[in-house]
Protein backbone atom coordinates (compact mmCIF):
# COMPACT_ATOMS: atom_id res chain seq x y z
CA UNK A 1 0.00 0.00 0.00
CA UNK A 2 1.31 3.45 -0.92
CA UNK A 3 0.48 6.49 1.24
CA UNK A 4 1.04 10.11 0.22
CA UNK A 5 2.24 13.10 2.22
CA UNK A 6 -0.60 15.57 2.94
CA UNK A 7 0.53 18.23 0.44
CA UNK A 8 -3.15 19.04 -0.28
CA UNK A 9 -6.48 18.22 1.33
CA UNK A 10 -7.20 15.49 -1.21
CA UNK A 11 -3.74 13.94 -0.71
CA UNK A 12 -4.14 13.82 3.07
CA UNK A 13 -6.00 10.49 3.17
CA UNK A 14 -5.29 9.24 -0.35
CA UNK A 15 -3.80 5.77 -0.80
CA UNK A 16 -3.10 3.55 -3.80
CA UNK A 17 -2.06 -0.03 -4.39
CA UNK A 18 1.70 -0.52 -4.77
CA UNK A 19 2.18 -1.21 -8.48
CA UNK A 20 5.98 -1.63 -8.30
CA UNK A 21 5.73 -5.38 -9.01
CA UNK A 22 3.38 -4.89 -11.97
CA UNK A 23 4.83 -4.98 -15.48
CA UNK A 24 5.34 -1.67 -17.29
CA UNK A 25 4.73 -3.35 -20.67
CA UNK A 26 1.59 -2.65 -22.67
CA UNK A 27 -1.13 -5.31 -22.93
CA UNK A 28 -1.00 -8.20 -25.38
CA UNK A 29 -2.68 -6.76 -28.49
CA UNK A 30 -4.42 -9.94 -29.70
CA UNK A 31 -6.13 -10.36 -26.31
CA UNK A 32 -7.57 -6.83 -26.08
CA UNK A 33 -10.67 -5.18 -27.47
CA UNK A 34 -12.64 -1.98 -26.96
CA UNK A 35 -15.97 -2.37 -25.18
CA UNK A 36 -18.77 0.08 -25.84
CA UNK A 37 -19.80 2.07 -22.78
CA UNK A 38 -23.49 2.59 -22.04
CA UNK A 39 -23.27 4.83 -18.92
CA UNK A 40 -25.87 2.66 -17.15
CA UNK A 41 -28.49 2.97 -19.92
CA UNK A 42 -30.53 0.22 -21.56
CA UNK A 43 -31.48 -0.21 -25.23
CA UNK A 44 -34.22 2.42 -24.81
CA UNK A 45 -31.76 4.99 -23.48
CA UNK A 46 -33.18 4.92 -19.95
CA UNK A 47 -30.89 4.80 -16.92
CA UNK A 48 -31.25 1.38 -15.29
CA UNK A 49 -27.99 1.57 -13.28
CA UNK A 50 -27.40 4.90 -11.59
CA UNK A 51 -24.11 6.69 -10.89
CA UNK A 52 -22.33 5.55 -14.06
CA UNK A 53 -20.79 7.63 -16.84
CA UNK A 54 -17.61 9.35 -17.97
CA UNK A 55 -14.21 8.03 -16.91
CA UNK A 56 -11.01 7.28 -18.78
CA UNK A 57 -10.94 5.11 -21.88
CA UNK A 58 -9.84 1.54 -21.23
CA UNK A 59 -9.11 -1.66 -23.14
CA UNK A 60 -10.72 -4.95 -22.14
CA UNK A 61 -8.33 -7.89 -21.65
CA UNK A 62 -9.78 -11.28 -22.61
CA UNK A 63 -9.19 -13.61 -19.66
CA UNK A 64 -9.01 -17.40 -19.95
CA UNK A 65 -11.33 -18.42 -17.10
CA UNK A 66 -11.52 -22.03 -18.32
CA UNK A 67 -7.78 -22.83 -18.53
CA UNK A 68 -8.56 -26.09 -20.34
CA UNK A 69 -5.07 -26.66 -21.80
CA UNK A 70 -4.74 -29.80 -19.70
CA UNK A 71 -1.24 -31.19 -19.23
CA UNK A 72 0.42 -28.26 -21.04
CA UNK A 73 2.76 -26.34 -18.69
CA UNK A 74 2.77 -22.56 -18.89
CA UNK A 75 5.35 -20.02 -17.78
CA UNK A 76 4.38 -16.67 -16.22
CA UNK A 77 5.81 -13.92 -18.43
CA UNK A 78 4.32 -10.82 -16.79
CA UNK A 79 2.01 -9.69 -13.99
CA UNK A 80 -0.14 -6.85 -15.38
CA UNK A 81 -2.74 -4.29 -14.32
CA UNK A 82 -6.27 -4.73 -15.67
CA UNK A 83 -8.53 -1.63 -15.74
CA UNK A 84 -11.70 -3.77 -15.86
CA UNK A 85 -11.03 -5.75 -12.66
CA UNK A 86 -9.67 -5.29 -9.16
CA UNK A 87 -7.23 -8.23 -9.36
CA UNK A 88 -3.98 -8.35 -11.33
CA UNK A 89 -3.71 -10.60 -14.36
CA UNK A 90 -0.83 -12.82 -15.52
CA UNK A 91 0.33 -13.41 -19.08
CA UNK A 92 1.08 -17.11 -19.54
CA UNK A 93 3.27 -18.53 -22.29
CA UNK A 94 2.36 -22.21 -22.83
CA UNK A 95 4.76 -24.84 -24.09
CA UNK A 96 2.79 -25.20 -27.34
CA UNK A 97 3.45 -21.52 -28.16
CA UNK A 98 0.06 -20.13 -27.13
CA UNK A 99 -0.19 -17.03 -24.91
CA UNK A 100 -3.18 -16.19 -22.71
CA UNK A 101 -4.21 -14.05 -19.76
CA UNK A 102 -5.33 -15.62 -16.47
CA UNK A 103 -6.26 -14.24 -13.06
CA UNK A 104 -3.01 -13.91 -11.12
CA UNK A 105 -2.89 -15.76 -7.76
CA UNK A 106 -1.30 -13.81 -4.92
CA UNK A 107 1.79 -16.05 -4.57
CA UNK A 108 2.58 -16.17 -8.30
CA UNK A 109 5.78 -14.52 -9.61
CA UNK A 110 7.30 -13.95 -13.04
CA UNK A 111 9.13 -17.11 -14.14
CA UNK A 112 6.89 -19.53 -12.21
CA UNK A 113 5.34 -22.51 -14.00
CA UNK A 114 1.68 -23.50 -13.77
CA UNK A 115 -0.30 -26.42 -15.15
CA UNK A 116 -3.93 -27.50 -15.39
CA UNK A 117 -5.26 -31.06 -15.30
CA UNK A 118 -6.32 -34.04 -13.19
CA UNK A 119 -2.70 -34.82 -12.28
CA UNK A 120 -1.61 -31.23 -11.43
CA UNK A 121 0.23 -30.70 -8.15
CA UNK A 122 -1.58 -28.83 -5.36
CA UNK A 123 0.40 -25.61 -5.69
CA UNK A 124 -0.58 -21.91 -6.12
CA UNK A 125 -1.62 -21.20 -9.71
CA UNK A 126 -2.27 -24.83 -10.68
CA UNK A 127 -5.80 -25.81 -11.68
CA UNK A 128 -7.50 -29.12 -11.03
CA UNK A 129 -10.86 -30.69 -10.12
CA UNK A 130 -12.34 -30.01 -6.69
CA UNK A 131 -12.41 -33.69 -5.72
CA UNK A 132 -8.57 -33.76 -5.82
CA UNK A 133 -8.09 -30.68 -3.64
CA UNK A 134 -7.38 -31.40 0.07
CA UNK A 135 -9.79 -30.15 2.72
CA UNK A 136 -8.80 -26.75 4.11
CA UNK A 137 -7.19 -25.52 0.87
CA UNK A 138 -8.08 -22.04 -0.39
CA UNK A 139 -9.11 -21.84 -4.05
CA UNK A 140 -10.47 -19.27 -6.51
CA UNK A 141 -11.94 -18.98 -10.04
CA UNK A 142 -14.29 -21.90 -9.34
CA UNK A 143 -16.66 -23.39 -11.89
CA UNK A 144 -20.35 -23.94 -11.14
CA UNK A 145 -20.93 -26.02 -14.28
CA UNK A 146 -18.07 -28.33 -15.44
CA UNK A 147 -16.31 -26.87 -18.48
CA UNK A 148 -18.08 -23.48 -18.36
CA UNK A 149 -15.19 -21.59 -16.77
CA UNK A 150 -14.68 -20.04 -13.36
CA UNK A 151 -17.51 -17.93 -11.94
CA UNK A 152 -16.90 -17.85 -8.16
CA UNK A 153 -14.17 -15.92 -6.27
CA UNK A 154 -12.58 -13.81 -9.01
CA UNK A 155 -12.10 -10.38 -7.40
CA UNK A 156 -8.99 -9.05 -5.63
CA UNK A 157 -7.98 -10.89 -2.45
CA UNK A 158 -10.91 -13.30 -2.73
CA UNK A 159 -10.81 -17.03 -1.99
CA UNK A 160 -13.06 -19.94 -1.03
CA UNK A 161 -12.15 -22.73 1.41
CA UNK A 162 -12.72 -26.41 0.65
CA UNK A 163 -14.55 -28.01 3.59
CA UNK A 164 -15.56 -31.53 2.49
CA UNK A 165 -15.89 -33.94 -0.43
CA UNK A 166 -18.82 -36.38 -0.43
CA UNK A 167 -21.43 -37.94 -2.74
CA UNK A 168 -20.21 -36.19 -5.89
CA UNK A 169 -20.21 -32.72 -4.32
CA UNK A 170 -17.61 -30.48 -2.69
CA UNK A 171 -18.67 -28.22 0.16
CA UNK A 172 -17.18 -24.72 -0.10
CA UNK A 173 -17.11 -21.91 2.44
CA UNK A 174 -17.76 -18.64 0.60
CA UNK A 175 -16.24 -15.27 1.56
CA UNK A 176 -19.66 -14.29 2.98
CA UNK A 177 -19.62 -17.30 5.33
CA UNK A 178 -22.20 -19.23 3.30
CA UNK A 179 -21.51 -22.95 2.82
CA UNK A 180 -22.67 -24.41 -0.47
CA UNK A 181 -22.19 -27.53 -2.57
CA UNK A 182 -20.59 -27.60 -6.03
CA UNK A 183 -20.12 -30.64 -8.27
CA UNK A 184 -16.69 -32.07 -7.51
CA UNK A 185 -15.88 -32.45 -11.22
CA UNK A 186 -15.74 -28.64 -11.48
CA UNK A 187 -12.29 -27.09 -11.75
CA UNK A 188 -10.73 -24.51 -9.41
CA UNK A 189 -7.39 -22.72 -9.18
CA UNK A 190 -5.26 -23.17 -6.05
CA UNK A 191 -4.52 -20.06 -3.99
CA UNK A 192 -5.89 -16.59 -3.24
CA UNK A 193 -6.56 -13.95 -5.92
CA UNK A 194 -3.85 -11.28 -6.20
CA UNK A 195 -3.98 -7.64 -4.98
CA UNK A 196 -5.46 -8.30 -1.49
CA UNK A 197 -4.84 -4.65 -0.46
CA UNK A 198 -7.40 -3.38 -2.97
CA UNK A 199 -10.13 -3.13 -0.31
CA UNK A 200 -7.97 -0.71 1.74
CA UNK A 201 -7.66 1.91 -1.03
CA UNK A 202 -8.90 5.40 -0.09
CA UNK A 203 -9.84 7.53 -3.11
CA UNK A 204 -9.00 10.78 -1.33
CA UNK A 205 -11.10 12.99 -3.62
CA UNK A 206 -14.26 12.90 -5.72
CA UNK A 207 -12.33 13.45 -8.95
CA UNK A 208 -10.61 10.10 -8.63
CA UNK A 209 -14.01 8.36 -8.63
CA UNK A 210 -14.94 10.29 -11.79
CA UNK A 211 -11.80 8.95 -13.51
CA UNK A 212 -13.16 5.45 -12.81
CA UNK A 213 -16.54 6.28 -14.36
CA UNK A 214 -18.38 6.62 -11.02
CA UNK A 215 -20.76 9.59 -10.85
CA UNK A 216 -21.86 11.28 -7.58
CA UNK A 217 -24.38 9.65 -5.22
CA UNK A 218 -26.92 12.13 -3.81
CA UNK A 219 -28.49 11.47 -0.39
CA UNK A 220 -32.24 10.85 -0.42
CA UNK A 221 -32.86 13.41 2.36
CA UNK A 222 -31.18 16.08 0.19
CA UNK A 223 -33.78 15.60 -2.60
CA UNK A 224 -37.26 17.01 -3.11
CA UNK A 225 -40.34 15.05 -1.91
CA UNK A 226 -41.23 14.08 -5.49
CA UNK A 227 -37.77 12.57 -6.05
CA UNK A 228 -37.38 10.41 -2.94
CA UNK A 229 -39.44 9.18 0.05
CA UNK A 230 -36.90 10.89 2.37
CA UNK A 231 -37.03 14.23 0.52
CA UNK A 232 -38.39 17.62 1.61
CA UNK A 233 -38.48 19.58 4.82
CA UNK A 234 -36.71 22.67 6.08
CA UNK A 235 -33.19 21.86 7.18
CA UNK A 236 -32.06 18.41 8.25
CA UNK A 237 -34.95 16.00 8.77
CA UNK A 238 -35.26 12.42 10.06
CA UNK A 239 -36.22 9.70 7.62
CA UNK A 240 -39.94 10.08 8.20
CA UNK A 241 -40.84 6.51 7.22
CA UNK A 242 -41.17 3.43 9.41
CA UNK A 243 -38.93 1.30 7.21
CA UNK A 244 -35.91 2.24 5.07
CA UNK A 245 -36.92 2.58 1.41
CA UNK A 246 -35.29 2.97 -1.99
CA UNK A 247 -35.81 5.92 -4.32
CA UNK A 248 -38.83 4.07 -5.73
CA UNK A 249 -40.40 3.32 -2.34
CA UNK A 250 -39.39 -0.35 -2.15
CA UNK A 251 -38.65 -1.56 1.38
CA UNK A 252 -35.04 -2.45 2.14
CA UNK A 253 -33.23 -3.33 5.35
CA UNK A 254 -34.08 -6.80 6.62
CA UNK A 255 -36.37 -7.71 3.75
CA UNK A 256 -35.37 -11.01 2.15
CA UNK A 257 -34.79 -10.67 -1.59
CA UNK A 258 -33.65 -14.19 -2.50
CA UNK A 259 -36.11 -16.07 -4.73
CA UNK A 260 -37.66 -18.97 -2.76
CA UNK A 261 -37.77 -21.03 -5.98
CA UNK A 262 -34.15 -20.37 -7.00
CA UNK A 263 -32.58 -23.50 -8.49
CA UNK A 264 -29.47 -23.33 -6.30
CA UNK A 265 -31.35 -23.25 -2.96
CA UNK A 266 -30.90 -27.02 -2.65
CA UNK A 267 -27.12 -26.58 -2.92
CA UNK A 268 -26.88 -24.11 -0.02
CA UNK A 269 -25.92 -26.03 3.12
CA UNK A 270 -25.85 -22.99 5.40
CA UNK A 271 -26.76 -19.37 4.65
CA UNK A 272 -24.35 -16.57 5.45
CA UNK A 273 -24.20 -15.29 9.02
CA UNK A 274 -26.22 -12.12 9.61
CA UNK A 275 -24.18 -9.12 10.74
Amino acid sequence: MKQYKPTTQSRRHMSVVDYSKVSKEGPMKKATKRLKTHAGRNSQGRITMRHQGGGNKKLYREIDFKQMKKGVPGKIETIEYDPYRSAFIARVSYKDGDRRYILAPNALKVGDTIISGDDALIAPGNRTSLKRIPVGTFVHNIEITPGKGGQIARSAGNSVQVLANENGYTQLKMPSGEIRKVLWDCYATIGVVSNPEYSLVNSGKAGRSRWLGIRPTVRGKAMNPRDHPYGGGEGSQPRGTKRPKTKWGKVTGGKKTRNKKKWSNKLVVRRRVKK
